[in-house]
């Protein structure tokens, strides 16, 4: 499958396209994420839609941002699609990137967001749980190491899961003067208060709305579905077993199934 990349400085967003037929369908990763984390999913999808995969501010190759708020990531996006003369779509957003189609949803204007898709993530407030991942993210890219080996040996002493750490050292890319991370890490700390926080939703979104939790997942819990179902009143709920809050990328099939029959 074909990529290409469409890069937009005005609205600061970074995108690859998979895909050249079919209806739009935006999808956005999660923090520390990028783009590419959504690569094989976006194949198997790109036979029934175009598949745009952004990275956002502060993520991949899109531009930084300072304050990075759901207002402001969202109209990024918004300004993106625009600007590419995509009128209507499909969006996905999964984690903290299921927060900013949230967001979209309920400041896009009418129409232009035609159906939503929500993967393991909740209009609620967090608590913060990312606090060492930062401090050892900041540390790589101070130290500039000289191999992948010497920044997982570094990273190891913030965080000692190692899918954890092979995810988040997929972000290294090699400088003459050593290994940094393709994210403005600063930024992303000094807004993490702010990414922590529920989108900013005045009124009810009507779109149709599919939420897809993780059987092992916590970020969608019982007591999440008061607030899920009063801003989001026309929202179905589906739930992949035997995964956790990566569910996509564990169960990859039954993932892009419920994706295609609820977008179909």
């Amino acid at each position: 499958m074909k990529v290409y990349l469409l890069t937009n400085k005005v609205s600061m967003i970074h995108a690859k396209q998979y895909g050249s037929s079919g209806p739009d369908l935006i999808v956005i990763h999660g923090l520390f994420g990028n783009a590419d984390n959504w690569h094989s999913i976006a194949q198997g999808l790109a036979e029934h839609f175009t598949v745009h995969c952004i990275d956002l501010p502060n993520h991949g190759k899109s531009d930084s941002m300072s304050d990075a708020s759901y207002p402001k990531m969202a109209e990024a996006v918004l300004d993106w699609a625009k600007l590419n003369e995509i009128r209507s779509f499909y969006l996905l957003g999964h984690s903290m990137g299921g927060k900013v189609a949230m967001q979209m949803a309920a400041i896009a204007t009418k129409g232009l967001i035609k159906k939503l898709i929500i993967v393991d993530i909740a209009p609620v407030d967090y608590e913060p749980s990312h606090t060492k991942i930062l401090e050892g993210l900041q540390a790589i890219n101070k130290s500039k190491p000289s191999s992948r080996k010497e920044a997982d040996t570094l990273l190891s002493q913030y965080e000692s899961n190692l899918t954890v750490r092979q995810f988040l050292l997929k972000n290294l890319v090699r400088k003459e003067s050593g290994f940094e991370l393709a994210l403005s890490v600063d930024n992303i700390a000094s807004s993490y208060s702010t990414i922590l926080k529920k989108p900013h939703i005045k009124d009810p979104v009507d779109i149709p709305t599919l939420f897809i939790k993780g059987e092992n997942s916590d970020y969608i819990v019982a007591e999440y579905q008061d607030a899920i179902s009063t801003l989001f009143p026309n929202a179905n709920f589906k739930m992949i077993v035997g995964t956790g809050h990566w569910l996509h990328a564990e169960k990859p099939l039954p993932f892009t199934s419920l994706v295609r029959r609820f977008l179909e």
